[in-house]
């Protein structure tokens, strides 16, 4: 498969309840409806195998960049990142590569 793949990992702030965890991911879990450009969207909580890990991943496979930046752009994406997922995240690692 060619195309373009986004991975992105959060650490959640101090004081972040399940429940803001559960409606970022059920948020997140919308997105494929909503935009077609997205080709594969995974997303999950750490499993706790190993310490030092992030709290939660999505990986998200595009078409190509141009696929890629209607998503990140899209008004339904900006959302969830900017109301949701923007305050509760204490760190944030993001990667983009071609596939």
């Amino acid at each position: 498969m060619s195309g373009f793949r986004h991975v992105v990992m959060f650490k959640w702030a101090d004081g972040t309840t399940t429940g803001q965890q559960e409606e970022v991911a059920a948020r997140l879990a919308e997105l494929p409806g909503l935009i077609p450009e997205i080709r594969e969207y995974v997303m999950g909580a750490d499993a706790g195998v190993s310490p030092g890990a992030y709290d939660f991943v999505v990986v998200a496979d595009f078409a190509d960049r141009d696929a890629f930046r209607v998503y990140r752009d899209h008004p339904a994406h900006r959302t969830v990142a900017d109301e949701l997922i923007a305050p509760i995240t204490a760190e944030r690692a993001v990667v983009q590569h071609e596939r």
